[in-house]
């Protein structure tokens, strides 16, 4: 295919293999960029998540203390109504008592003291609920005072990890800004057609579009590398791509003496091209 491509030529002494590394060089530094940023990025994005499971206990014991504290509430009502009804009962059975005097036969009279009993035994039984009421209201008084105790514990440990949350959030926000000055600043110095080729590939990738070759596999899908490609790579100008995952090529690493050309003493001005 046409290798000559608009932008930059190498010069004519570039030392064999290093130059399409040399001329990537802005791009590689850019990307190192990038993934920094994406990194920074995802961490900002996760603490929210973090802080969230963090208060988790402090939530957990609020709402204990929440619910106990309704439970004693609804208690202290019920005694109360409970007291209410001894009340009652209590003036019932004066009057019934005050009525005795006025009976006329026998009968009546124990007929009498028989509904006055019946009635003794109803106020018996709530009082009964009454001072159940008060040992359960004392019950969860008590475990109101635990939940209560919980809720402080907790607290603390919140508002310490908070606090370390709330550093890193300052700190990531501070390196985010000049990385992303920085960002601006190599991307300016980057050919634009590569310049544009890795911004589509990061759009489609949402990662680093850039692979070294390390050990003859990509350092991105980490799947072996065709030796003929590989030694393109270290030797040729043009601009190769990973047959499985299409990352731009890039060698990381000295080039071999006797991969050299025979002759570098001609001039080349060949552009920056692709092999696939």
């Amino acid at each position: 295919m046409d290798q000559r491509r608009a932008g930059k030529t190498f010069p004519r002494d570039f030392r064999y293999g290093s130059a399409l590394n040399q001329h990537l060089s802005p791009l590689i530094e850019l990307q190192k960029l990038d993934l920094r940023i994406m990194e920074i990025t995802d961490q900002r994005r996760k603490i929210p998540e973090r802080l969230h499971a963090v208060e988790a206990p402090l939530r957990e014991a609020k709402q204990l203390l929440h619910d106990m504290s309704a439970a004693v509430e609804a208690s202290v009502k019920e005694r109360r109504a409970h007291e209410r009804d001894v009340e009652a009962q209590d003036a019932h059975t004066d009057k019934m008592r005050a009525r005795l005097s006025e009976l006329k036969t026998n009968k009546e009279y124990q007929a009498h003291l028989f509904e006055l009993q019946m009635a003794n035994k109803k106020k018996s039984e709530i009082e009964d609920k009454v001072l159940a009421c008060m040992e359960r209201i004392e019950q969860l008084q008590q475990t109101a005072k635990e939940a209560q105790d919980k809720v402080r514990a907790a607290e603390q440990v919140f508002t310490k990890e908070k606090q370390v949350l709330d550093e890193l959030e300052s700190r990531l926000s501070v390196e985010l800004a000049e990385l992303e000055s920085q960002q601006r600043d190599r991307s300016g110095k980057v050919e634009p057609g590569l310049l544009a080729r890795y911004a589509k590939l990061k759009a489609a990738r949402k990662d680093q579009p850039l692979a070294a070759i390390k050990g003859g596999m990509c350092a991105g899908c980490r799947l072996q590398i065709p030796p003929q490609l590989v030694a393109e790579v270290k030797r040729s100008q043009d601009l190769h791509t990973c047959p499985y995952c299409h990352r731009m090529l890039y060698w990381d690493g000295d080039v071999q003496a006797d991969q050299r050309p025979q002759d570098q003493s001609k001039p080349s001005d060949l552009e920056v091209g692709e092999s696939v």
